[in-house]
């Protein structure tokens, strides 16, 4: 099953439609991940979808946990679609992102669990650091 397809169902099943709006944007999603809403709604602006439309709806699918929002070394918030749980490593000079399988993090992600009483249902982290490339220059930017 296509991960559109997965995303549907899931918002069938807590008794929302697929709506065009909806697919236009996780289809851009899906091709491009990582955008800025503005980035978002220059894709599906020639479907007819509105920029407040654009926000609206990204806020509504990261509320429903298909799609995660994060945040960029720069501050910016991007989107990308959600379905399978993994993380960032952010290079704080370049930009450059790595993903970071949950498993990497499980045990610590337990840890916390364990000593603050929360049981974690979704979540996505994103640490800022230093690529390989950056840290030669890193005094430099320290």
């Amino acid at each position: 099953m296509s991960c559109l397809a997965r995303h549907s169902q899931t918002l069938r099943a807590r008794g929302y439609r697929m709506t065009p709006q909806r697919l236009a944007i996780l289809e851009a999603l899906h091709h491009d991940g990582h955008l800025s809403p503005a980035q978002v709604y220059q894709r599906v602006r020639q479907t007819g979808v509105t920029e407040a439309t654009v926000y609206r709806t990204l806020e509504f699918l990261r509320a429903n946990g298909i799609v995660f929002a994060t945040y960029g070394c720069d501050g910016h918030l991007t989107y990308e679609l959600g379905g399978y749980d993994h993380h960032h490593l952010v290079c704080r000079i370049c930009g450059t992102q790595v993903q970071v399988k949950q498993e990497m993090l499980q045990d610590a992600l337990n840890r916390i669990e364990q000593q603050t009483g929360y049981r974690m249902t979704d979540g996505h982290l994103t640490l800022v650091g230093l690529c390989p490339s950056c840290q030669g220059n890193s005094q430099a930017q320290a």
